[in-house]
């Protein structure tokens, strides 16, 4: 008879087992929802860019842009958008065929660790995967840089009255940076030719993910002097 220690054992081991498996329609669901979710921290970031620009630029008419109208008007589209590419991408990626292996090497249902495996043509996959690659961080990026030559011009030409909102714009340029890295890394890891190692995508793919949520708070509160002061005086206090 099988003790009952030996028999939480084995549980745990077949629950790890388990775990470590996937379904096709869950891992889809898994891809479509970590996509999405990556795609909506680059978008984030586009509608901070917006609001400086307004806040900083337009300041006569800021909350005029800001009503719900309005800002529904910049918060839809940006969503449609990233909703269309990432069904899109997912839903080609689900008719692919799968014969040889099925095991991912990844620790997450990524879209090209995915697509790798089919034994087909996946040309298409990859065309739609680099579309939306460059339509959504990329074209972001392209905006928020575009918002911030605008807003750096205007407080130059205003003199020192703008300092605190500048500081504001530093920051999201420092997030808007590593984030951007990150994301166009880990896309174009797969589909050019390059030395990375397969941890080393997992990592930069795994990054991608987590460094705007984990890193944001880090990043502003370090910026922000009222917080700044509060944790230097709990360090003194220590």
């Amino acid at each position: 008879m099988i003790s009952f220690q030996a028999f939480i054992s084995l549980k745990h081991y077949f629950l790890f087992i388990t775990l470590k498996c996937i379904s096709l329609v869950g891992c889809l669901i898994q891809m479509f929802c970590i996509h999405y979710v990556g795609a909506f921290q680059s978008t984030l970031l586009l509608w901070m860019a917006l609001d400086r620009y307004f806040a900083i630029c337009k300041p006569l008419y800021y909350h005029k842009y800001t009503e719900i109208p309005n800002f529904l008007k910049f918060v839809v589209v940006p969503l449609i958008r990233n909703g269309l590419l990432v069904v899109t991408m997912v839903t080609l990626a689900g008719k692919l065929s799968f014969c040889s292996t099925n095991v991912i090497d990844h620790c997450f249902c990524e879209h090209m660790a995915l697509v790798q495996l089919a034994c087909g043509d996946i040309s298409i996959n990859n065309l739609v995967g680099l579309l939306t690659a460059f339509l959504i961080p990329t074209a972001d990026c392209i905006l928020i840089t575009a918002s911030y030559i605008v807003i750096f011009a205007s407080v130059f030409k205003s003199g020192k009255a703008q300092i605190k909102p500048i500081n504001t714009c530093i920051t999201h340029i420092i997030v808007m940076f590593f984030t951007l890295t990150f994301a166009l890394i880990a896309f174009l890891s797969y589909r050019i030719r390059n030395n990375f190692s397969p941890s080393s995508r997992v990592f930069v793919s795994t990054m991608y993910l987590l460094f705007p949520s984990c890193f944001n708070p880090i990043i502003y509160g370090v910026r922000t002097k009222e917080i700044r002061q509060r944790f230097l005086q709990f360090i003194k206090k220590v």
